[in-house]
């Protein structure tokens, strides 16, 4: 007979489980998903999205539904409205910067002078060429 548990979780953590899943999803969802959740996260109505960037319901719903793509001018106001980065509204977790092994890497390298960071920028340039080159030799 297989083992039952319950975990009965208060109100409050209940809404904190539910906002962390919900971030989840949203990294990993497509633009439309991360817009919806984005709104909701923000306790905005689409209409108030709407009128917050100047645009019409039905285009809104269209961005939600992903039956339509946003202009780049339309993306910079809905990131200003929903106020996150338009990197966030556009890309999930992983799409868009080093992955996690890189990460500590990269920001160490922030950290460096202008002429430090050029020989990393020729070195990784160097490294990527080389590497398309065998990419485009195997095929």
């Amino acid at each position: 007979m297989g083992h039952l548990e319950v975990n009965l979780l208060s109100g409050t953590h209940y809404a904190d489980l539910m906002k962390r899943l919900e971030k989840s999803a949203a990294s990993e969802a497509g633009f439309p998903e991360r817009l919806t959740i984005l709104r909701k996260e923000r306790s905005m109505t689409q209409q108030g999205l709407a009128d917050a960037v100047g645009l019409g319901i039905s285009q809104v719903k269209r961005y939600e539904a992903g039956t339509s793509q946003p202009t780049l001018d339309v993306i910079r106001n809905l990131a200003q409205a929903l106020r996150v980065s338009a990197d966030e509204l556009l890309f999930g977790a992983g799409e868009r910067g080093p992955d996690e092994e890189l990460r500590l890497q990269f920001e160490a390298v922030t950290r460096f002078t202008t002429e430090e960071k050029h020989v990393v920028k020729s070195v990784l340039e160097g490294m990527i060429l080389q590497h398309e080159a065998r990419r485009w030799a195997e095929r």
